[in-house]
């Protein structure tokens, strides 16, 4: 009896996870690779940040999420590179073979060459980087409380946030609320007027997918927020202690969380294909999601590059899919379609992405968002946003401890987890 082709998986992100599952009833051997044992939520990860949420509650194993999927297996590997000729992975744990492959191995954050902004800055991209960063916000509370000069105390006060993209909107908001709701309760020595947020968008809009309007409104929230918005900052260079822009102007500061950008992550650079290799790294794919030259092989998500119209009626292209959780999820299922079609001898299907719209809270009772045509600010797009992240996240358990965690915060102002840990 021949045996099934073993369909190899690199990454357990939202296009991994999601052409897992879609492969569930085919006649294949699905393996997926990833350095981590778990499901990252990113969405949610600047909550875990702010002191919102516990890590755990945004994770889950990947093993437990699909036990009962009888052609599953998973491995606690690092991919290190491909050997497409021999259809073969090098990993930590040694090769691994495959007769399909999935490329889902995401990306990271892009410092666009700022050195300094890498050593010195915080990014968000992973469980270790949200909690590095509560941990940071925290200490600086502690130590401003044993800060005899005024200048430093402001300093070590002020918090920058870089990128005015939904995670950097959200990620200011829920800094914002942390400090003025609950930290002002644990430090009452400290003035709160010494706390200073500012989130640098070096265009001339943040939320650039959003209608104007709408982005008006997020702009007008943030100050009432008491969060400064500076348009066209761009960031010069930062040495720990203060951000210099490219205007000439210095702000001192000890916390800068760069939210301007992300890349394609780093095994792009090392598959060989640098000649392809296209703005932010990601590699140019065909229509069905396959690698040009090699159509046992398919990359999903931030990864790879895909014009919006690519797969339409002659080909015309557009803007590139945007690097987003809903752009991997459809992917990930359109590749494991593939894949179906492709062992059974049936013809492949180009991809079309269905654009599902746009979200971004901003604290208690604020967001904005346009979803399915539909246009909310305020409360309703805040219940909205709720209700949307609630139904995505994967588990009984974690909806149920972020609801509650949520609705304590809500109702008591009161944060669970704002404990200085060790990284």
């Amino acid at each position: 009896m021949t045996a099934p082709p073993t369909v190899v998986i690199v990454g357990g992100g939202f296009g991994g996870l999601n052409a897992a599952r879609a492969l569930r009833r085919a006649p294949v051997t699905v393996i997926l690779l990833d350095r981590n044992n778990y499901h990252l939520f990113q969405p949610l990860l600047y909550q875990v940040a702010t002191a919102g949420l516990e890590p755990e509650e945004i994770a889950r194993p990947v093993r437990a999420i699909l036990r009962r999927q009888k052609n599953f297996d998973f491995r606690l590997v690092e991919v290190r590179g491909v050997d497409f000729a021999q259809r073969r992975l090098d990993t930590s744990a040694g090769p691994i073979a495959y007769d399909y492959l999935v490329l889902s191995h995401g990306s990271e954050t892009n410092y666009f060459g700022l050195e300094s902004m890498r050593q010195h800055g915080l990014g968000l991209k992973d469980i270790p980087d949200a909690v590095h960063i509560r941990n940071h916000v925290l200490t600086c509370f502690e130590q401003a409380m044993l800060e005899p000069d005024p200048e430093q105390r402001r300093a070590r006060l002020t918090f920058i946030v870089v990128g005015g993209g939904p995670t950097g909107v959200e990620m200011a908001g829920a800094l914002s609320e942390l400090i003025r709701l609950v930290l002002v309760k644990d430090y009452p020595r400290l003035n709160i007027k010494d706390v200073r947020i500012l989130l640098l968008e070096a265009t001339d809009k943040i939320l650039a997918a959003l209608p104007e309007r709408l982005r008006e409104a997020a702009v007008t929230t943030l100050w009432r927020k008491w969060i400064e918005v500076r348009f066209n900052a761009v960031v010069a260079d930062y040495d720990g202690e203060r951000v210099r822009l490219k205007s000439g102007e210095v702000i001192p500061a000890r916390t800068v969380i760069w939210a301007a950008g992300v890349q394609a992550a780093e095994l792009n650079r090392r598959l060989g294909l640098e000649a392809r290799a296209g703005r932010q790294g990601r590699i140019p794919i065909e229509p069905t999601l396959q690698l040009p030259g090699h159509p046992e092989v398919y990359m999903i998500g931030d990864a790879a590059y895909l014009e919006e119209n690519a797969g339409g009626a002659g080909g015309a292209g557009g803007a590139p899919l945007p690097m987003v959780a809903p752009v991997a999820i459809q992917m990930g299922k359109h590749a494991a379609l593939n894949i179906r079609n492709a062992v059974r001898g049936q013809p492949l299907v180009p991809f079309r992405y269905r654009d599902q719209g746009t979200l971004a809270t901003i604290g208690r009772n604020a967001a904005v968002c346009n979803v399915y045509g539909v246009q909310a600010r305020g409360f309703l797009a805040w219940v909205m946003w709720l209700g949307i992240h609630i139904v995505q996240l994967i588990g009984f358990r974690n909806k149920l401890f972020v609801l509650l965690n949520w609705a304590w915060d809500y109702f008591f102002y009161e944060r669970a987890a704002r404990l200085i840990t060790r990284d």
